[in-house]
């Protein structure tokens, strides 16, 4: 259905402020976001530095490239995760000016998907990124929090995206698999997920965590009350048509934004991260890694017990930050006690 008229003049002054005046712009739509004040000061810092490096390059926000983007990304004189999060923002920021559905017509999004990228090549890159504990028990608990008063639409949409989690979380699968899962995948309450490949040789199930079948049986019972059309288990409208990519992507981040754990991470929690931590806790429970890289869907025990190392490596970097955060802690209370 078309929009009204007066819907499309409303959203082109707002866009034509964007181009006339970013930093204003930007300051309203800040105030329109749930951010920590903390949070929002180092937001304004980070467009104020990208607006000013427009300037002298001579490019503004209607002109800006990819190749723009990931130059003033990679000038940046200051770690990868701290690239990613200037990333991320501008990301954001294009997202809503430009109002995109294709993840190609957004050029911050592009280059944060592209993982040969030069931007990538700064100090302190990072392993294979995994939730630590905590991360993964506020992101669960928020998954099973109150949906709040929302609109038909925005409800199944929440349970959608919630859903969307827990199949990476709890089921390991990728971005493009989920995208591809019909109802038929899933029985009612059941522990396992079916993932079809093109090739049927390649097809195979994946065991899921009691958190992931609650959230799917929520989500079934959401689909099938609000009359969706398709075949399609996570489908991105009534009419039932696929998700694409970037819609999942920014369905994501806004669930792990709002589940308090975006701000603390110095890494994009991405759904590679959650599969990352689906195998984590798998290996954390004993389960062999030839096992939990066939429910990862890996052709080879290799890939497996790479990621079962990485795991390893990522777990002692976990202690030794531990222990170092409890030694300053106790040099802290002892400094205090001799005072």
């Amino acid at each position: 259905m078309t929009a009204p008229a007066e819907t499309h003049e409303i959203f082109d002054h707002e866009r034509a402020s964007w181009y006339a005046d970013p930093r204003s712009a930007f300051d309203s739509w800040m105030a329109h976001q749930a951010f920590k004040a903390s949070s929002a000061d180092v937001y304004r810092a980070q467009w104020g530095l990208f607006l000013e490096w427009l300037t002298v390059k001579r490019i503004n926000l209607r002109t800006v490239d990819r190749l723009a983007i990931e130059q003033f990304v990679t000038q940046l004189e200051i770690r990868k995760p701290q690239r990613v999060r200037y990333l991320r923002l501008i990301e954001r920021v294009l997202d809503h000016v430009r109002e995109i559905e294709m993840a190609s017509t957004n050029p911050a999004r592009f280059i944060a998907q592209d993982g040969e990228a030069p931007w990538r090549d700064a100090r302190e890159n990072e392993p294979t990124g995994f939730l630590a504990h905590g991360e993964r028990a506020a992101l669960i608990s928020y998954l099973f929090s109150p949906i709040g008063d929302l609109s038909a639409g925005q409800r199944w949409r929440e349970r959608r995206d919630r859903a969307l989690v827990g199949v990476f979380l709890g089921g390991g699968v990728k971005t493009g698999e989920a995208a591809a899962l019909t109802v038929s995948n899933y029985l009612w309450n059941q522990p396992w997920l079916s993932v079809e490949a093109t090739n049927s040789a390649l097809s195979r199930e994946t065991r899921l965590a009691p958190f992931a079948i609650a959230l799917l049986d929520h989500w079934i019972s959401e689909r099938k009350t609000s009359r969706l059309l398709g075949n399609l288990l996570f489908p991105s409208a009534p009419s039932g048509r696929p998700m694409h990519k970037a819609t999942m992507l920014r369905a994501i981040d806004a669930v792990i934004e709002a589940a308090g754990i975006a701000d603390s991470r110095t890494a994009r929690a991405s759904p590679q991260t959650l599969r990352n931590t689906f195998a984590a806790d798998l290996f954390e429970s004993g389960t062999a890694p030839e096992r939990v890289g066939q429910w990862l869907g890996f052709q080879q025990q290799i890939s497996a017990h790479r990621l079962y190392r990485a795991w390893q490596n990522w777990t002692g970097e976990q202690i030794r930050e531990r222990d170092v955060a409890e030694a300053q802690e106790s040099s802290r209370e002892a400094n205090h006690r001799f005072q």
